[in-house]
């Protein structure tokens, strides 16, 4: 193996143990901080030496196998579930399940990942309001190309776990984003399609 791929291999491992173990939740945050121990980052991406967050993922996968095959499919079946009843009363806005929980890579710092569809946030947060369920906050700003848009996130906790919902314009409903991870189309799943993914005994798509 040149010496180019094995850097490229051990900041890919280096990340998936940060993620792991540390609870680091962003590809890019633990790609960065695992590429300081060898050396600085520009110089590292100069020579090809980041991997992708594709590899990291499949790193990331292995690390929950090797050490958590007895635990993981009771902490999915119960985080799908956490998500199901979420999905069931955020129905107004159209609710799909993406990320970790659906993939069915989850460790035990793992979030929710729930996109909504309003008119507004504004909408959301008064539908929370009038539920009674606590929320916090926290708007975005993304820049595509030359232009920035914002999006905000609302915080939510069921049982000691995050729910992280990103709200979107309604006209974005049919607009899927990509994955960080593939570079195609993000796998996403309504309340229907997450049902028949828990009666199925938790399998992750295909």
């Amino acid at each position: 193996m040149r010496r180019d791929d094995r850097i490229r291999r051990f900041i890919a491992q280096e990340a998936a143990r940060l993620m792991y173990e540390e609870g680091v939740r962003e590809y890019r945050d633990a790609k960065r901080k695992a590429a300081r121990k060898f050396g600085p980052e520009k110089a590292l991406s100069l020579g090809s030496h980041l991997p992708s967050n594709a590899e990291i993922h499949g790193e990331l996968q292995r690390l929950i196998g090797l050490h958590e095959e007895g635990v993981l499919p009771e902490r999915l079946l119960r985080l799908r579930l956490a998500a199901l009843r979420l999905m069931e009363i955020l129905e107004p806005f159209r609710p799909y399940l993406v990320g970790s929980v659906l993939t069915g890579v989850v460790t035990e710092r793992s979030d929710i990942d729930l996109n909504l569809f309003a008119d507004s946030h504004e909408e959301v947060e008064e539908f929370l309001r009038g539920e009674g369920i606590a929320y916090e906050l926290d708007v975005v700003t993304i820049r595509h190309g030359g232009e920035f848009f914002e999006y905000p996130h609302i915080y939510l906790e069921d049982e000691g776990v995050v729910v992280e919902c990103t709200v979107y314009p309604l006209e974005d409903i049919h607009r899927i984003p990509k994955s960080s991870i593939t570079g195609r189309p993000m796998e996403r799943a309504t309340a229907k399609k997450l049902r028949k993914l828990i009666a199925d005994e938790g399998q992750p798509p295909e």
